[in-house]
């Protein structure tokens, strides 16, 4: 296949098209984030860097050559961690963007597939604009099903559909449930628990949920990021006044490891070594879990 990937991010699609032995011709990567493009250059050394999708005109890529097209457009606008600004907001609205391109596509070639994925937690008035500008609408999986983590995302494609009486609707099956535990990827690490004057300060900051062993001790405006379903070990986000993610047993709160990070999302351990745990971080907190689009893509084949 010849693939366009906008806001490529950590190159989860050409891992996952990899995973289940879809041979990938031309790999085409639309990132402006350096330690993105790093990564994915390390895995897939042919991917090719075409830049800032806003210049997408400017590409040099035979557009109807072009098998699939994945988007995972900015959510801070959509989500119910950011200011709600919708659909238009000034990140947002970057989805148009990408609806521009796959209607060039379609025009030269109307077999294009295409996967776009956002929040769970967006507005039905901005789902129903997203839905309706792609003719479609989403199937809504949750990432708990095969990862130790709650993410409930949206999935917009056209590679299974079912036409209901008045709508097509994206017909991915739920995966199987795999039941992992937040638990069964946790490593210990001693010397990553916090001070109990750094928790206090977190709090004092926070903006949202903090919890200890189930316990509340911060405020509440919008809810944890990622979510343990052990009743031993629960997760806690927001110290220190910005979205990170952090796991309290009874040992106290620490900081998630790099390599529970990448658990989290599917990723083989160390598959992000070549970048510090911070950048790690940023990458697979904006990422796809690999084992969903894993699953979504064995309908391509199918």
């Amino acid at each position: 296949m010849n693939v366009v990937s906008l806001f490529n991010g950590m190159n989860t699609g050409r891992q996952a098209l990899e995973n289940v032995g879809i041979k990938v011709n031309k790999y085409y990567s639309s990132e402006i984030k350096p330690y993105a493009i790093e990564l994915t250059q390390y895995h897939f050394p042919d991917t090719i860097q075409v830049g800032d999708v806003i210049k997408w005109k400017e590409w040099d890529i035979d557009w109807k050559s072009i098998d699939l097209i994945l988007s995972g457009s900015p959510c801070q606008d959509l989500s119910s961690a950011g200011k709600r600004a919708g659909i238009n907001g000034n990140k947002s609205n970057l989805f148009f963007v990408f609806v521009e391109i796959l209607e060039h596509i379609k025009s030269l070639n109307p077999n294009i597939l295409f996967l776009q994925e956002n929040v769970g937690s967006a507005s039905k008035l901005d789902v129903g604009i997203m839905s309706r500008a792609l003719g479609l609408y989403p199937v809504r999986i949750n990432s708990k099903l095969v990862t130790a983590q709650k993410r409930d995302r949206y999935y917009w494609s056209n590679i299974k559909t079912t036409q209901t009486m008045f709508d097509i609707v994206t017909d991915i099956p739920q995966p199987k449930d795999l039941e992992i535990l937040l638990k069964d990827i946790i490593i210990d690490y001693n010397n990553l628990y916090l001070t109990d004057k750094q928790i206090q300060r977190g709090i004092k900051k926070s903006r949202a949920q903090t919890y200890h062993t189930g316990i509340k001790m911060g405020s509440v405006n919008f809810p944890t990021n990622i979510e343990g379903k052990s009743k031993t070990l629960t997760v806690v986000s927001i110290l220190g006044g910005r979205e990170t993610n952090h796991i309290g047993d009874k040992n106290g709160i620490r900081i998630l490891n790099q390599i529970e990070m990448e658990r989290l999302q599917g990723f083989p351990d160390g598959y992000t070594s070549i970048l510090s745990r911070v950048k790690a971080g940023s990458l697979l907190g904006d990422g796809w879990t690999l084992p969903i689009i894993e699953h979504i893509f064995k309908y391509i084949k199918q």
